[in-house]
């Protein structure tokens, strides 16, 4: 990949995105080429077909989805399947008819059974039930990556997968509802210190053990994956299990997770664990010996990664009130 190279990031917007946009600027590529929901849609065929007619890239990272926690995957499962389908599907067909020879294909670590062995590894895919709270969304990620497998195969190009474990970070969701763990329980307990509640009432048991990454990590690792020479990639990998891990291989408890955020926020009230609502998947934690063999590990602690995350809700905390 030349510095000079056209390339496009779906979902430029979206915490993965923006985050892999900055460290591509950072290391030098100046083209750059982005489309806001409002400028592309990528659920329509015609409209992602004329895009790449137009502007033919060299490379692509596919960071755009509908993403959601639990709530919003319980109470959305048509949308999530439908339009996780539609935007990969249009992006990597039309890449394929438009000479795109490398693309990065983002899913997630919920493409793994929910009794997975641990720490899951690439090869766990497709062994067992789904988690039923987010099967539509893990069903759409799984033939991502499938087609990249299936396009590869067939036309001989060079379109590979990144699992990433849950993420958090700068840009994240934090919508009260329809967020992930981190960014609900860290705008919750933002605001139990700014209206002095002596309690923080958290999803579920507190058992569930979560591997979380910084997104700053997230996007280092997606950029040093697309850089890899071609047979340095295929070593670890093979054309039926193509994907990666992407992960610290260090998980906590969502108990463990709550007692860090509020040395983080500075909250010094009691938690509480509200039981009615679902768990989940008991653990989620990935194998990341593949990565590392191929020569990255993460670099951001948890603590030090929600310390970072915490001063830039608080610097747009009010931007985000309503979101």
């Amino acid at each position: 990949m030349e510095k000079d190279s056209k390339v496009y990031v779906a979902g430029h917007r979206g915490m993965v995105g923006s985050a892999i946009i900055r460290q591509l600027k950072a290391i030098g590529y100046n083209n750059i080429i982005t489309r806001s929901r409002h400028e592309l849609d990528l659920c329509s065929q015609g409209a992602v077909a004329e895009f790449f007619q137009k502007e033919k890239p060299d490379v692509v990272y596919l960071a755009a989805a509908k993403v959601g926690g639990i709530h919003a995957n319980n109470s959305f499962p048509a949308q999530f399947i439908y339009e996780n389908l539609m935007i990969e599907s249009n992006i990597i067909h039309q890449a394929y008819l438009n000479g795109v020879q490398k693309l990065l294909f983002l899913g997630s670590s919920c493409i793994y059974p929910k009794m997975a062995t641990q720490p899951m590894v690439e090869s766990e895919l497709l062994n067992g039930y789904l988690e039923p709270t987010n099967e539509p969304y893990a069903i759409a990620k799984i033939a991502g990556i499938k087609l990249c497998e299936s396009y590869n195969r067939q036309y001989g190009v060079d379109y590979r997968s990144a699992m990433p474990t849950n993420l958090y970070g700068t840009n994240d969701n934090f919508h009260p509802e329809n967020s992930h763990v981190i960014p609900a329980m860290m705008r919750r307990f933002h605001e139990a210190v700014e209206n002095g509640s002596s309690e923080v009432i958290i999803w579920g048991s507190g058992k569930p053990m979560r591997e979380f990454l910084h997104v700053d990590d997230m996007a280092a690792a997606s950029i040093y994956i697309c850089h890899l020479e071609r047979k340095v990639y295929d070593e670890f990998t093979d054309e039926r299990c193509s994907h990666i891990n992407v992960g610290t291989g260090i998980d906590c408890t969502i108990k463990e997770l709550a007692e860090t955020l509020a040395r983080v926020t500075n909250f010094q009230g009691e938690l509480s664990f509200d039981t009615s609502k679902p768990d989940g998947t008991p653990r989620k934690l990935m194998q990341v010996d593949r990565l590392k063999k191929l020569g990255w590990t993460a670099g951001i602690q948890l603590e030090e990664g929600l310390k970072q995350t915490y001063e830039w809700f608080k610097e747009n905390a009010l931007d985000l009130r309503e979101a």
